[in-house]
C-alpha cells in the first residue's frame, strides 16, 4: 500500500512540476522580453564603461596582464598630485560660492515678496541655457588683465596700468565656475521650498523672529536634504567641467585634474594612465554621496504635513529692495554682463577695438554661417546627438522606471540603482570609459555619431529616469488593467495610457536634457573625431587660436537655437515646467 502512495506522489510531484514551469512560461509576456534587453542596454551604458575603467587601470598595456604600474605613472609626479589637490580644493570653492548665489536666489523668488521675481526668475534661466565655455569667454572679455573691457576702461579713468581686476586667478576660475553651477542649486532648493508650508515660519514670527531669523532657523533647516544634494551634485559637476579650466586654470597657472587628463590622451596614448588617474575622483564621488546619506539619516525631517497648511510668503518691508539688490547683482554677474559682451564681440572686426561705426560688422556671423564648413558640421552634430541623446534617455528612462515602479522583474530596484549611477560619475571619467569600451578595437566607434549620442545618453540619464519615475509614480495601476481587461496588452495599455498621460512630463524631461547636451564639452572632448566635432569643441579650438570675435558669433548662434527650442517649450509647458518636474 506505501508503495502505491510513494508511486502516486511522485507521479503528481513529476507532472507538477512541468506543469508549474509552463504555468510561469505561459505568464510571459512579450514585454517582458523587452524589458529584459533594455535592463541588457542599461548594463552596457553603465556596468561595462565602469568596468572597463577599472579593469584597464590594472591592465599593462604592452602584455595585457595585472599590474599597478599604471597608478604609479598617474601619482608618481608631483604635479599630478597637486593637479588632483586643486581639483578638490577648487570644487569645494565653487560650491560655497554657488550655495552663496543660488540658495538666498530660490528663498528670495519662491518663498518672499521680493518686487521683479519674474524678472529675476527668467535672468537666473539664463544661466541655465548660457553654455559655461561661452560664460568663461565672457569674462575673458571683461576681465582679462591686458585687454578686458573693465581694464580698459579702469586704465582709461585712472591712468593705471595695473589691472583693475584678473579672471585669469584662482579667485576668478572660482567665480566663473560659480555662475555657470548655482543655477542647480538654485532649481533644486526652489523645489524644496515649494513644497514646505508656512506654519512653523508663522509660530517663529508670533515668537518675535524677524523674515531673515525665521529663514536661517526654521525654513533653512526645513530643506537642508535638498542643499546637501544639490551641493555634492554642483560637487560633482565643477570636477568635470572642461570648458572653464580650460580657458582659466591653465593661464593661471593652476592645473586641476581634467586639463592634465588631456595630456595622457596626447600622443602616446595612455588610456591605462587616464583610467588610473581617473579612479580616485569616482572613489570621492561616492564617499560624498555615502556621507551626505549619514548626515541626513541622523535626523528627520519633515517639510510637508498631513494638513496641507497655506503657503505664505515672507513679508520683507523694507529690506525687499536689499534683497532685490543682491538678487539682480548675481543675475548681471552671471548673465547680462558675459551675454553682453559676446554679442557685442560677434558685432566687431576686433573685440579689442571698442564701440564705433566703423568696427561694427556681420562678417563673423557670414563666416561661421556660410565660410566655415566646421562651424556649420558642428552646429548640426550639437543639435543631433542633443536630441537624439535626450530622446533616447527619456525612453529608456520611461522603460526603466516602468519596470521599477509596477515591479515587473524580480529585483526591478537594481535598474533603478543603476540609472541613477551616471549621477556620481563625473562626465569625464565616463568618457574615458566610454573610450577604452567602445572607441576602441575591437568595437572601433572612435568618431561616430553613436558613441557620442551613447555617452551623452548615458551622462544624463539619471535626470531622464527621475522626471519618468515621478510621473510613472503619479499613474494609478487601475487605469492599465482597465486596458489589460479589455483585452489589451501591457504595451499597448502604454502606448493609449500611460505615454499620453506622461507627455508633458517627458516633454519637459526632454528639454532638461537636450540644453546641457547640446552644450557638452566634458564628455564630448576624447570622443569626438574629426568629422563628429560638436560646437564646444569648435569653441574651444576657436579660442586656442584667438579668434575670439567668430568664436562669440558661432556660440551666439548655439545660443539662439537652443532659447528658440526652449521657447517652445515654455510656450506649451508653461513658465515653471523645470520646478514642477523636478
Amino acid at each position: 500500500m506505501s508503495s502505491v502512495l510513494s508511486s502516486s506522489s511522485h507521479t503528481e510531484i513529476g507532472t507538477a512540476e512541468p506543469a508549474a514551469r509552463v504555468a510561469w512560461f505561459r505568464r510571459l509576456q512579450p514585454s517582458t522580453f523587452l524589458w529584459i534587453v533594455l535592463a541588457i542596454i542599461l548594463a552596457l551604458l553603465i556596468v561595462a564603461p565602469v568596468g572597463m575603467l577599472v579593469t584597464k587601470s590594472f591592465t599593462d598595456p604592452v602584455t595585457g596582464g595585472f599590474t599597478v604600474q599604471n597608478y604609479i605613472d598617474a601619482y608618481g609626479k608631483a604635479r599630478h598630485v597637486q593637479a588632483l589637490v586643486n581639483t578638490l580644493y577648487m570644487s569645494a570653492a565653487v560650491v560655497v560660492l554657488s550655495l552663496l548665489f543660488g540658495v538666498p536666489l530660490a528663498w528670495a523668488c519662491t518663498r518672499t515678496d521680493m518686487p521683479f521675481r519674474n524678472i529675476i526668475r527668467l535672468g537666473i534661466f539664463g544661466a541655465f541655457v548660457m553654455p559655461p565655455y561661452l560664460g568663461g569667454v565672457g569674462w575673458i572679455l571683461l576681465a582679462g588683465p591686458n585687454s578686458g573691457w573693465i581694464n580698459v576702461a579702469w586704465e582709461s579713468l585712472t591712468g593705471s596700468p595695473e589691472p583693475l581686476v584678473n579672471i585669469f586667478t584662482f579667485s576668478g576660475l572660482v567665480l566663473v565656475m560659480a555662475i555657470n553651477t548655482y543655477f542647480t542649486i538654485f532649481i533644486l532648493v526652489s523645489a524644496a521650498f515649494e513644497m514646505i508650508n508656512s506654519e512653523m515660519e508663522d509660530a517663529a514670527n508670533i515668537l518675535g523672529a524677524g523674515p531673515f531669523t525665521t529663514a536661517m532657523k526654521v525654513t533653512l533647516p526645513l530643506v537642508l536634504p535638498s542643499i546637501l544634494g544639490s551641493a555634492l551634485l554642483t560637487f560633482l559637476i565643477s570636477i568635470a567641467l572642461y570648458g572653464v579650466p580650460a580657458l582659466i586654470s591653465i593661464p593661471a597657472r593652476f592645473p586641476v585634474v581634467v586639463i592634465q587628463l588631456t595630456e595622457f590622451f596626447s600622443f602616446p596614448l595612455r588610456v591605462e594612465v587616464a583610467a588610473a588617474y581617473s579612479i580616485p575622483l569616482l572613489l570621492i564621488t561616492a564617499g560624498l554621496m555615502a556621507l551626505q546619506r549619514k548626515i541626513l539619516a541622523r535626523k528627520g525631517y519633515t517639510a510637508v504635513s498631513g494638513k496641507g497648511g497655506e503657503r505664505r510668503i515672507v513679508k520683507l518691508g523694507r529690506w525687499r529692495w536689499v534683497v532685490f539688490g543682491y538678487s539682480f547683482l548675481v543675475v548681471v554677474i552671471s548673465v547680462i554682463l558675459p551675454l553682453l559682451v559676446l554679442m557685442m564681440a560677434a558685432f566687431s572686426r576686433s573685440w579689442v577695438g571698442g564701440l564705433s561705426l566703423d568696427n561694427l560688422t556681420l562678417q563673423n556671423f557670414h563666416y561661421v554661417l556660410f565660410e566655415h564648413s566646421s562651424s556649420q558640421q558642428a552646429l548640426v552634430t550639437s543639435l543631433v546627438t542633443g536630441a537624439a541623446a535626450a530622446t533616447a534617455a527619456i525612453l529608456l528612462a520611461l522603460a526603466i522606471a516602468y519596470v521599477v515602479q509596477r515591479k515587473l522583474l524580480p529585483m526591478s530596484e537594481v535598474l533603478g540603482f543603476l540609472a541613477m549611477s551616471p549621477f556620481v560619475i563625473p562626465g569625464i571619467v565616463l568618457a574615458i570609459g566610454f573610450y577604452a569600451v567602445y572607441a576602441l578595437p575591437p568595437v572601433g566607434l572612435y568618431g561616430t555619431y553613436l558613441l557620442l549620442i551613447l555617452a551623452f545618453t548615458t551622462r544624463f540619464l539619471p535626470i531622464a529616469y527621475t522626471t519618468s519615475q515621478a510621473g510613472v509614480r503619479a499613474i494609478h495601476p487601475e487605469m492599465e488593467e482597465a486596458v489589460r481587461i479589455l483585452g489589451g496588452g501591457r504595451l499597448t495599455a502604454i502606448r493609449k495610457v500611460v505615454g499620453p498621460l506622461l507627455k508633458r512630463t517627458l516633454a519637459s524631461g526632454w528639454l532638461l536634457i537636450f540644453v546641457p547636451a547640446a552644450q557638452e564639452l566634458s564628455t564630448a572632448v576624447f570622443l569626438v573625431g574629426p568629422n563628429t566635432r560638436v560646437v564646444s569643441v569648435v569653441l574651444l579650438d576657436m579660442s586656442e587660436e584667438g579668434l575670439l570675435e567668430r568664436l562669440s558669433a558661432l556660440g551666439s548662434v548655439l545660443l539662439l537655437i537652443i532659447v528658440g527650442v526652449m521657447a517652445i517649450g515654455v510656450r506649451f509647458l508653461g513658465r515653471d515646467f523645470m520646478l514642477r518636474r523636478t
